[in-house]
């Protein structure tokens, strides 16, 4: 069996020296006027440049953009629609991070790409496959406020929302893309629409075509209530936060699964570090019923939650754990 190793999706970008600070510097500079759209971003990508390096240096078989350019995992992708405006800060679930929530004010309408510029740029920068990552059209829609009659529940804005990330996946794949993830934690906090989240990734499958593979991710709560379930979600691989819950390992170890799994082993938001002899024996046991030719092994969950040397010694130890288990 093969072990690839990939980053989930978002990495720091403020490093713990003066020169690996400098996004943030450039961002206040921006928003002052004291430099130019275009000079911060060639500032912007040397932080990416240099993200990409440390990500290819653990030899990772998939790095992402770090989602460097991102203000937060729901305001990024909406607010480049027409028919959106964006409200004050509120926590993302559990985290010490925060999203300005979307209000949809009007029929929404996609008139130019969310993230495919950003994954070309990557790819132009870093030696290893890049891994596009869009938040999932029900969590979009669980976050955002409707302030319009054009939807009258958010199933109905989740609906639409899911035709334009299917737009921006037609998109991706047209660009070179061959795994797309896509995050949906707010799933596993609303259990009942299960049903729902299979019609919505639907589309985003099908977009995808025969020339990539749509991973659908799940963090920041207990997926074992819902493995089975998830099990049947349209989607080629199925990304679980294993930090969460001894049971779903129990669940793993004891059904295997019907899908490829990229196992969150290493935990996103501790800054200790496993040790990878134990992780290698946790995926020994995780994979006594497991029938794929491959398994993805990746952090819990993105890691802009540790400090910049924290995460490059989390990505570090991947490697360990594929050797230790082979």
């Amino acid at each position: 069996m093969q072990t690839l190793l990939a980053n989930h999706s978002s990495y720091p970008r403020i490093g713990d020296t003066k020169h690996a600070q400098r996004l943030r510097r450039a961002y206040a500079d921006r928003e002052r006027g004291h430099i130019t759209q275009s000079e911060f971003e060639q500032v912007e990508s040397s932080v990416l440049a240099e993200i990409l390096h440390e990500q290819a240096a653990v030899q990772l078989d998939w790095a992402t953009d770090g989602q460097i350019s991102w203000a937060d995992p729901v305001s990024h992708l909406v607010e480049r629609l027409d028919g959106v405006r964006l409200n004050g800060l509120l926590r993302f679930l559990d985290t010490n991070t925060y999203f300005r929530q979307p209000v949809i004010e009007a029929k929404l309408r996609r008139h130019r790409p969310l993230v495919t510029r950003e994954y070309q740029r990557a790819c132009a920068a870093c030696p290893v496959p890049i891994k596009p990552v869009l938040t999932g059209p029900y969590t979009l829609a669980r976050l955002s406020l409707i302030a319009t009659t054009a939807y009258r529940s958010p199933p109905l804005l989740a609906a639409d929302l899911s035709m334009i990330l299917a737009d921006e996946v037609r998109d991706l794949v047209a660009a070179g893309a061959r795994m797309i993830q896509i995050d949906e934690p707010l799933i596993l906090h609303h259990a009942e629409d299960i049903r729902l989240l299979r019609e919505l990734l639907e589309p985003l499958q099908n977009a995808t075509g025969e020339a990539a593979q749509l991973a659908v991710a799940t963090y920041f709560g207990d997926a074992e209530p819902l493995y089975a379930q998830l099990n049947s979600l349209p989607a080629d691989i199925l990304a679980l936060d294993c930090s969460e819950s001894p049971r779903l390992l129990d669940a793993v170890a004891q059904t295997g699964s019907s899908k490829v799994l990229a196992l969150g082993l290493i935990n996103g938001r501790s800054t200790r570090l496993e040790n990878p002899d134990d992780i290698a024996r946790t995926l020994e046991r995780l994979l006594h019923r497991y029938v794929h030719d491959s398994v993805y092994l990746q952090p819990s969950c993105g890691l802009e939650h540790l400090p910049r040397d924290r995460a490059r010694a989390k990505l570090a130890l991947l490697p360990d754990i594929r050797r230790a288990t082979t």
